[in-house]
């Protein structure tokens, strides 16, 4: 089924590219396709592309960004190419916002607690970990 061009917000335009680099790099899981998908990731990143990232519910009067914790007791962002991948998994509607891709990674190497950041964690999963999103930056891993 075809995506209907007009509902898809133009921020989010653009990434099913990542969508398809992550189902190929699933497919074949090797140095060459994560490299190629972290290249799709920064194109997009440069096209001022967004994501959508989940928010939890606040404590307090700030609204923060979606933590999941791996079973290794890692916490990771969340966030989404489209808001069909948002759907797949989780059983309740959450509070979500659209954010510069730039800005989400740039935000998730500064932040202590948090290992990276996870794309589509239902289904069309890439976890992006400090060293990688410093490649994606283009900066040099530390």
């Amino acid at each position: 089924m075809e995506k209907n061009e007009e509902q898809v917000d133009e921020g989010l335009r653009g990434n099913e590219k990542i969508e398809m680099a992550i189902l190929a790099l699933q497919q074949e899981p090797t140095g060459e396709m994560l490299a190629h998908t972290l290249t799709v990731v920064r194109r997009r990143m440069r096209e001022s592309g967004q994501l959508i990232l989940a928010l939890d519910a606040p404590a307090g009067d700030a609204m923060q960004v979606q933590a999941i914790q791996t079973k290794d007791g890692q916490r990771w962002w969340v966030a989404f190419t489209g808001f069909e991948e948002e759907l797949k998994g989780s059983g309740s509607v959450m509070s979500t916002f659209l954010t510069d891709i730039e800005q989400l990674l740039r935000k998730a190497l500064q932040e202590d607690g948090i290992s990276g950041v996870i794309l589509n964690p239902w289904q069309r999963t890439l976890m992006l970990d400090k060293t990688l999103i410093q490649i994606i930056l283009g900066e040099e891993p530390q």
